[in-house]
């Protein structure tokens, strides 16, 4: 009789399968959309502010919408994809991505833009928690942070493209048609999941839903594996993973500083990411060259995520995450000083991306690989979901900083202390 729990040990161990590699890549594309969705926003911002004359501190506000809706997102729905399979959450994620960002195309004032941003966040927020466990559980133990690490820069990847398309479309002064042109793809994106997108075996073996044995047997005849019997019997992994059990031992050390690291560091990510093209508009340049400058911080941001994820094959996953975040606070306070053309700015914006992303990289990859199967989609939607609390707030503290007269130079030192937090708890982790 072939043993479940033995032919895990043998996938953890087997080279990866068309099937397996196609998942990872498609993980990859979809973690790419997410990155357009959420930028999306930025680019239109300038737009935004000049059609509906609304100030830096309200912009601030609509800017982190969708963050707090993936905040949400991520906990819920990364719950759901523990309960329902990660292929399931996946597709409910794409339908209430496309939809939010075609009803944001529609908005004529900024409660309305809010309401439809706080929605999309909802898929955007779950689809990171179901792609990283997704990933995570499709890879083997070899190329596991790897994977999960070029998964993660799927996202720079989406930002790159898409902001490039968006600054065209912005060059018109259509900042409506950014939305329209990102719940397009989304769109997209829908028949090629529900045909290509496999479910986990790990998650069918060890939550067992209906039919849980003929699927798994599918997946392992594409993979070139022989079938199992039998499912082993369903144990305390298999059932519903309370939220209350990430807080208690021995999980609650790890959930804590995980959550404290990324909730720090990804709030001074996302104030680069949000308020870049704000940032350049306000200094004189068209809100198409403004975009240009944000493809340049995702440029580098692509950069610091596959060195990160290259790296991590030969050194120690949280040592490199904690040499990142130092230099991501070295960097974001540099950002903050500015530059004397937009070629500079670009260049400085390059290099706080490359420096801010590879932590972000590295963090979700960290996160995939410290909760076990059982508790991946809950643990990893947790910490993403709460964090993402600290990617909501970026943006709106550095409104309220700009709205009380403080300039670039002291926000950005402020917004950079975000990552140096986030290193110290890295190191906390480093001794659990």
């Amino acid at each position: 009789m072939t043993q479940a729990p033995q032919r895990l040990h043998v996938l953890d161990d087997a080279p990866l399968s068309r099937t397996q590699l196609l998942g990872i890549l498609l993980c990859l594309l979809l973690n790419a959309l997410d990155g357009f969705d959420v930028l999306a926003i930025s680019f239109a911002s300038p737009g935004i502010a000049a059609e509906w004359r609304i100030d830096r501190a309200a912009l601030g506000l609509v800017l982190s919408m969708e963050l707090i809706g993936m905040a949400a997102g991520s906990v819920v729905l990364g719950a759901y994809a523990d309960r329902a399979g990660r292929r399931p959450a996946i597709l409910l994620c794409l339908v209430v991505m496309a939809a939010g960002m075609f009803a944001a195309s529609f908005a004529v004032n900024v409660e309305m833009l809010s309401a439809f941003r706080l929605f999309t966040g909802l898929g955007i927020g779950g689809m990171l928690a179901c792609t990283n466990a997704m990933v995570a559980e499709l890879a083997n133990t070899r190329t596991r942070s790897l994977a999960v690490g070029l998964m993660a820069s799927g996202y720079p990847v989406g930002a790159i493209v898409g902001g490039s398309i968006a600054a065209t479309l912005l060059a018109g002064g259509a900042w409506r048609h950014v939305f329209l042109f990102g719940a397009g793809m989304t769109a997209l994106f829908l028949p090629l999941a529900w045909w290509l997108m496999p479910e986990s075996i790990r998650y069918l073996v060890q939550r067992q839903p209906k039919g849980a044995l003929r699927r798994a047997n599918g997946l392992l005849a594409r993979m070139g594996h022989p079938p199992l019997d039998a499912l082993p019997p369903l144990g305390e992994s298999g059932k519903k993973l309370p939220l209350a059990q990430l807080l208690a031992p021995p999980l609650a050390r790890t959930t804590i500083l995980l959550t404290i690291a990324y909730f720090c560091h990804i709030m001074t990510f996302y104030f680069i990411l949000k308020w870049v093209p704000k940032i350049v508009v306000d200094m004189g340049y068209p809100p198409s060259q403004a975009a240009g400058v944000l493809v340049w911080a995702n440029v580098g941001g692509l950069s610091g995520a596959v060195l990160l994820s290259v790296l991590s094959w030969r050194v120690p996953l949280r040592n490199l995450l904690v040499v990142a975040l130092l230099a991501a606070t070295a960097m974001v306070t540099l950002f903050g000083q500015g530059a004397h053309d937009l070629a500079g700015l670009a260049w400085i914006a390059g290099i706080a991306g490359f420096c801010t992303n590879a932590g972000v990289v590295g963090m979700y990859a960290l996160i995939a690989q410290s909760f076990p199967t059982h508790a991946r989609g809950s643990g990893t939607g947790f910490v993403i979901g709460v964090g993402r609390g600290g990617a909501a707030m970026g943006p709106i503290l550095a409104g309220l900083l700009f709205s009380l007269d403080l300039q670039l130079p002291a926000v950005a030192a402020v917004m950079a202390v975000g990552s140096l937090i986030a290193s110290v708890a890295l190191l906390g982790l480093k001794r659990a």
